[in-house]
């Protein structure tokens, strides 16, 4: 019973992240935004994400350790989107547009915790695997709370591409930290198995 309510969890919370990808790729591509364009790229590594979850649910204790360190390097690949992304905002330093901004940021964290509150209660279930989810999940949810709080700064405050490019620049260090405590947990579990 516990693996079906899992597996439906998993499979809904790919869908809303491969949704959300689509309209926060726009909406970052629209406004010229480094934070929404990390933010829509860690969508869609989250839709990857899940749907390998999804796959290896099933999959051994060894092989599952196995698949948790391969999706501990998967969640550094948007940090290495967002530094090239925000080297190019920097080359050229223009304030995205605040509103659309606080907006789709305001959208993405409504995915975000949805799908941080249905993975929350297996965190622990399946290792690494179900780890990863909410890690991510968790740390997009921090991650929007910025982006709106850049897009409110760069709003009344200071018309700057700078609260956009730190936040962006924060979205990846988020990133890189969960990838070290997924490999982290990936290694224990293999040390475990052997």
């Amino acid at each position: 019973m516990a693996d079906t309510t899992l597996r439906n969890v998993v499979k809904r919370v790919a869908l809303l992240n491969l949704g959300y990808f689509c309209v926060e790729f726009v909406v970052a591509l629209s406004i010229g935004s480094v934070s929404l364009f990390a933010d829509s790229i860690d969508f869609l590594e989250d839709t990857s994400l899940n749907l390998l979850i999804l796959m290896a649910l099933g999959w051994s204790v060894r092989n599952r350790a196995r698949l948790g360190m391969a999706l501990a390097a998967i969640l550094l690949v948007p940090g290495l989107a967002t530094i090239w992304t925000a080297w190019q905002k920097f080359m050229a330093p223009v304030a995205p547009e605040p509103l659309p901004l606080s907006l789709a940021g305001l959208g993405a964290l409504a995915v975000n915790l949805s799908c941080a509150m249905m993975l929350v209660r297996f965190r622990e279930h399946s290792g690494s695997l179900t780890r990863a989810a909410f890690l991510s999940a968790r740390n997009d949810t921090l991650a929007n709370i910025a982006i709106i709080a850049a897009g409110l700064v760069t709003a009344f405050l200071w018309t700057s591409a700078w609260p956009d490019l730190i936040v962006g620049i924060a979205i990846a260090a988020l990133n890189a930290d969960a990838a070290r405590e997924v490999w982290t947990a990936a290694r224990g579990e293999q040390s475990a198995v052997a």
